[in-house]
Parts: structure tokens; sequence; C-alpha cells
């Protein structure tokens, strides 16, 4: 009975004085902090991976650095009435209102039928990119609206445009007549 009172005794000192090295550790922190907000300077955390060199394999990410802008002349475009048998095309431009250099990582459409291209070099701020969109209407009818995602290093992250047609005369596929007859 002896020999468990000694082992939970001494787990419970280790434990004890764990945590008293973790609150000292923590005020050792919060003096620092208190340091550099005395000279003037911002609140540094020891574990910041931002400013503590001593931190390694994480990649140093501020959230108050500039952040680029797409701004967009138009999001939407509407082709109108076309046929169904004539691709068509529209560019949208946009302009970096940011204070960083603007990467566009991807853009992606709603279905196979409309291909976005897309600028793979940085834009600077105050320059402008375009992002061409091509719309196959084959095998389709009436009125049709697609999307097209961008994805950058953008707040927001997301960015969408978007166009929108009337296809019109259907061309027939083959064999939806029925069998051919001479």
């Amino acid at each position: 009975m002896k020999k468990q009172f000694i082992i939970a005794l001494l787990l419970a000192g280790g434990l004890w004085t764990s945590s008293c090295e973790k609150k000292a550790s923590t005020d050792e922190t919060a003096t620092a902090t208190e340091q550099n907000a005395s000279e003037g300077s911002a609140p540094v955390a020891a574990n910041d991976p931002v400013t503590n060199p001593n931190v390694t394999g994480q990649e140093a990410v501020n959230p108050n650095a500039p952040k680029p802008v797409m701004t967009f002349k138009e999001t939407e475009f509407d082709f109108g009435d076309i046929k169904a048998d004539k691709k068509v095309e529209h560019t949208f431009t946009f302009t970096n209102t940011g204070k960083a250099p603007l990467i566009i990582e991807n853009a992606s459409a709603t279905c196979g039928c409309t291909v976005p291209e897309w600028p793979h070099e940085p834009v600077a701020p105050g320059g402008t990119g375009q992002i061409k969109v091509v719309f196959d209407p084959t095998g389709k009818s009436g009125q049709q609206s697609k999307q097209i995602t961008i994805t950058a290093n953008t707040d927001p992250q997301i960015n969408q445009v978007s166009i929108k047609t009337n296809i019109t005369g259907a061309v027939p596929q083959a064999g939806a007549d029925g069998p051919v007859r001479m």
C-alpha cells in the first residue's frame, strides 16, 4: 500500500512540476510581449513562425500582408441567340487593384463545353489580364448559363464570371428522325 501511495505522490509531483514549467514559459512569453509593447513594436509570440527564426519546417505566412484584388470590367456576358453548330468566345478583362502580384492558380467551368484560358504569369499591381472563354454549343439547345470559377491568391480566393446564351436551330442528331427509307 505504501508503494502505491509513493508512486501516486511522485506522479502528482511530476505533473505539478511540468505544469509549473509550462506556466513559467507562458509567463516569459508574456514578459517578452510586454517588453515589445513598451518599446513601441508589435507584440510577438515566442512560437510565432512569422517572427521566430527557430521554427523550421513551416512556411512563414503573414495574414496582414497586402493581397491582390481581382476587379473585372464585367462578370457576366450574354451571347444572345446563337446557332448550335458554331463555337463562340468572349474575353473577360480584369485589373489587379491590390498591392501584391496576382497569381491565378486555376480556372474551371461547370461543364466541358466551356473552356477558359487564363494568364499563367503573375499580374502586377495595377496590371491587367484576360480570361478567354470558349463555349461549344454542340448537342445543346435552348437557354444555357455557365459559370467559370477562378481560384487565385486574392481575397476572396474564389472569383466567378458567367456566360449565357440561347441556342437556336439545333442540329438534328444522326438517326434522330428514325431509319431512312428509300
